[in-house]
């Protein structure tokens, strides 16, 4: 029998249908309290879990539950597209199918990518690499999908919707979980595929001793383990002179730990949306897609009336 995905559950709940997801949360709103024309579906894609949730892009919210699948080993695409496919069909199921089948997916992946295919892949498989990924997933899941490189997805959220909101200037949004993702903005624009947790820091991969991983690979306590991530934030300040560095992923929500530890001059905010800014990301990706589909899908009707004339 095919394994059921994790449910997201309040603390609070005692029911016993559904596996509660370790260190996630709920929806932030119930389905009747929004409007489908303002949804979309975002997925963020991870070394050891694939999470999604419907989202309304205008105020970064999540509606309804969160669901959270462990990505299969090896992660090979057909496998992790299957996955996502099953994803989505849960997180529509609730809706009618008016909507629910019209919502656009967004899908944060680790890798650099251009016009839809995916030229790296950093901690999943290498199959990844030169993957059609966008029109992989559109036929998969029937349905308009757009991809992004997960920390720049992620830190789309936060530029728009989080703690990056009308900051001018250069602004660093790091995702530190099984690896570090950077997404680098000049007064709100992205600059894509900056992969910069593998910028090399005391001759080593800086992904490789500063990740959040790492740490328990390594042994190191948090203190051991802040002095690394300092010194690749003072790396990346010495190259960039930042305004602001964003600290999202799943060591954000554990920065008690770690902030006293830190010696950069420039400021530092945590992520807004934690461990969801790749979720929420997905979903404004998606939605944009959408919109620019539909604008030049009415373009071409447009200007094939006016050839018919």
């Amino acid at each position: 029998m095919e394994e059921p995905p994790m449910i997201d559950r309040p603390a609070n709940d005692t029911t016993t249908g559904g596996r509660a997801a370790v260190g996630t949360k709920p929806g932030d709103v119930q389905p009747a309290d929004v409007r489908p024309a303002d949804l979309a579906i975002g997925i963020d894609f991870g070394g050891s879990g694939i999470k999604g949730a419907v989202v309304d892009v205008r105020t970064g919210q999540l509606v309804g539950n969160r669901l959270r699948i462990p990505t299969p080993q090896p992660s090979v695409p057909d496998e992790v597209v299957g996955v996502m496919d099953e994803l989505v069909r849960h997180l529509v199921a609730p809706w009618d199918p008016r909507d629910g089948d019209a919502f656009p997916v967004g899908v944060g992946l680790p890798a650099a990518i251009r016009n839809g295919v995916t030229l790296t892949a950093a901690n999943i498989d290498s199959a990844w690499i030169g993957f059609a990924a966008e029109q992989e997933m559109e036929f998969a899941m029937r349905r308009t999908v757009a991809a992004g490189n997960d920390a720049d997805v992620a830190g789309l959220a936060e530029i728009r919707l989080g703690a990056g909101r009308y900051q001018r200037g250069l602004v660093f949004v790091l995702t530190i979980g099984t690896g570090i993702g950077s997404a680098l903005f000049i007064d709100g624009r992205l600059v894509p595929n900056t992969e910069l947790g593998h910028l090399v820091v005391d001759g080593r991969d800086a992904e490789e001793r500063v990740a959040e991983s790492a740490r328990a690979r390594l042994g190191l306590n948090w203190r051991e383990w802040a002095a690394g991530f300092d010194a690749y934030l003072h790396e990346l300040e010495r190259l960039f002179w930042p305004d602001l560095f964003i600290l999202g992923g799943g060591a954000s929500k554990r920065a008690d730990n770690y902030l006293s530890f830190l010696t950069v001059k420039t400021p530092i905010a945590l992520a807004t949306f934690r461990n969801n800014a790749g979720i929420v990301g997905g979903a404004l990706i998606a939605h944009e897609r959408r919109a620019r589909n539909a604008a030049a899908a009415a373009a071409t009707a447009t200007a094939a009336g006016e050839s018919s004339r």
